[in-house]
């Protein structure tokens, strides 16, 4: 088992969980945030920081494509540490469905 970050945190962006990380496994994008599968250690801590719930453990049934995308803009992105904060209208796209097919950038974010 791995944690993974799902469709919610594109826009949302809060970095709440990259503070908690022992193993600074999480991967900056242009609007979201991802977990390198083959560097969590599945302790959870990151889960319960997300204020909008997006960090799930790759168990949950339908996760398979966000596995995928985790893992392949893992390897693209750059690690990210340090906790910033999160877009001005983050409150705004929290919750909205079908943000992947709407709003998803593949563009690295800033990183450390």
């Amino acid at each position: 088992m791995t944690y993974i970050v799902i469709d919610n945190c594109i826009k949302c962006k809060y970095m709440d969980c990259v503070e908690v990380c022992p193993v600074d496994c999480f991967y900056e994008g242009d609007n979201m945030l991802v977990i390198h599968p083959d560097e969590c250690i599945d302790c959870g801590v990151c889960e319960p920081e997300c204020p909008a719930e997006a960090i799930k453990p790759d168990t949950e049934p339908g996760l398979d494509s966000w596995l995928k995308i985790n893992t392949e803009y893992a390897d693209k992105w750059p690690n990210i540490t340090i906790k910033r904060d999160a877009p001005d209208d983050a409150k705004e796209f929290d919750g909205k469905p079908n943000k992947f097919e709407q709003y998803f950038s593949p563009e690295p974010g800033q990183g450390d």
